[in-house]
């Protein structure tokens, strides 16, 4: 048994990554081919059925052709790996959706794989009756794969190599494998990354069945509750139903799916085996505390901002009112500072009540914040803007006392420097790409407002965020194939981050 076991293992590390991701997603394919199957939807079952026989193929040919060939690059190496994932695999994935849905191009196809995939969430169709049952499962289980992908992929990947959030604490270069991780590479490039898919993908299966059976207690349809557990995970936003409007849990399903968007701020809420040195308890955890500050803050000024509303309009509004209205805007920030991107029941109603437009503002600011380090969320993370604040108010009191000495730990003395500069450069870098894919999308015909929406939408993977931001939905669907090209390599970019594609394309890394 165990010479057997270790025969495995020893499989898996001579597997080229790229394949062993393929050949996984080829198996979840045959999911909603029996969705479909049992729903007497016999085309789309065919068409899951036979892509993934075909995927399957495929890769057992590839493996076999190269199974005398060992992967040599290490962490770097897997980090393109990765980059190749979210660019080449949504072309298999997007085959039976575009046979299935048999109505749109290829390229929307592709275009809604990235969107998935990259968790980001963008809906290139806004009604949910366009899409059968098995293709909106089929959009949320791509979008809980990203989301799986994306949380080892920081532990195993980014984390050695100081990148992804890491390098605000890491004592390394990013790019650069840290001290004693990069002997390890050389002799167990893909050790790393096996102990980590071991450790994690059951905790993420385990916490996603959760919220399926509690939105299932909760009234939820069967469908609805899958997705949403999957999306809330990946904190990607899709929903079969057009949001949270549709379903029918009420406010106990938004309570259910408030409390486990907690995992989205810190990765302290499911592991401790990143956390850096006095940071390993959740209540000192500096990106879980910032995160409750800002949802408590930003949602009572929005309530505050009702109120105003709705004082000037001459409207009584009762207490019950006024607490449903408090709970839509707590949840509503929560979602977008995570960047899952739902928009709560009563959000709606709350606009409405005060005659106020959308702040489609502060959602786009929360939404570049974003959640936590080596969680699926996106945005800048909340450990570099945790970064910057300790650098500014160290600059703040060397102003009042020249002469005084940082009183910080260790680790907060870390980040007042060489983090907060790593912080600084990844925020520039981020303000110099939305700046050209701005650019890019106004050339190809949007509008200034509709580009900088795109745009944010995109690099902070909060796709939600283009119905919501602006009064006026953009539709998706209108867009040139130039944009929607643009904007999957955004989503792309938004997802690795600007360091990461950095790192891959500077030279001496590799040569390292």
């Amino acid at each position: 048994m165990a010479r057997a076991r270790t025969q495995k293992v020893g499989l898996l590390r001579r597997l080229p990554l790229f394949l062993l991701i393929w050949g996984c997603v080829a198996l979840a394919m045959w999911i909603p081919a029996i969705y479909a199957l049992a729903l007497d939807d016999h085309d789309t079952s065919r068409s899951f059925f036979y892509s993934g026989i075909l995927g399957l193929f495929l890769v057992a040919t590839i493996a076999l052709a190269s199974s005398n060939r060992i992967p040599r690059r290490g962490t770097l190496g897997q980090l393109a790996v990765l980059l190749a994932c979210f660019t080449v695999l949504p072309v298999f994935l997007a085959i039976p959706f575009h046979d299935a849905l048999g109505n749109t191009t290829f390229l929307n196809a592709y275009f809604d794989m990235v969107s998935a995939l990259t968790t980001t969430g963008a809906d290139l169709f806004p009604n949910p009756d366009r899409l059968t049952a098995p293709l909106h499962l089929w959009r949320a289980l791509v979008g809980w794969m990203g989301g799986l992908l994306m949380w080892i992929s920081a532990a195993a990947i980014l984390a050695p190599l100081s990148l992804g959030g890491f390098e605000v604490t890491a004592r390394g270069q990013p790019g650069r494998p840290v001290s004693g991780v990069a002997q390890s590479e050389k002799v167990d490039p893909r050790g790393r990354l096996i102990r980590v898919t071991r450790t994690l993908t059951p905790v993420y299966i385990g916490l996603t069945a959760v919220i399926w059976v509690l939105l299932l207690i909760a009234g939820e349809n069967g469908l609805t509750a899958v997705c949403h557990a999957m999306s809330i995970m990946a904190t990607s936003g899709i929903s079969p139903v057009g949001g949270l409007e549709g379903a029918q849990a009420g406010i106990t399903g938004e309570a259910i799916l408030f409390l486990f968007m907690f995992f989205a701020l810190s990765r302290l809420t499911f592991s401790t085996d990143t956390a850096t040195t006095g940071y390993s308890r959740l209540d000192k955890d500096p990106e879980f505390r910032i995160g409750l500050m800002v949802v408590l803050a930003v949602a009572t000024l929005l309530f505050l901002r009702v109120l105003a509303g709705v004082s000037e309009i001459g409207v009584q509004i009762d207490p019950l009112q006024a607490l449903q209205v408090l709970w839509g805007m707590m949840f509503t920030v929560m979602a977008f500072l995570t960047t899952t991107g739902f928009e709560s029941a009563n959000w709606d109603d709350a606009q409405q009540l005060s005659g106020l437009g959308t702040p489609g503002l502060i959602l786009m600011g929360l939404a570049l914040i974003g959640g936590g380090v080596a969680t699926t969320a996106g945005g800048v993370k909340l450990l570099r803007v945790f970064a910057l604040y300790l650098n500014g108010a160290r600059e703040i009191d060397r102003l009042i006392y020249p002469s005084s000495i940082s009183g910080a730990g260790g680790g907060n003395r870390r980040i007042q420097s060489g983090g907060a500069f790593i912080a600084w450069i990844f925020l520039m870098l981020l303000a110099l790409t939305l700046a050209v894919f701005n650019l890019l999308l106004a050339a190809m015909g949007s509008s200034f407002e509709q580009a900088m929406v795109l745009s944010v939408a995109a690099l902070s993977t909060t796709g939600p965020l283009i119905e919501l931001a602006t009064d006026v939905p953009i539709r998706l669907i209108d867009l040139p194939g130039s944009a929607k090209i643009t904007l999957c390599a955004a989503m792309v970019i938004g997802r690795l981050e600007t360091l990461a594609i950095v790192a891959l394309i500077t030279p001496s890394l590799w040569r390292d």
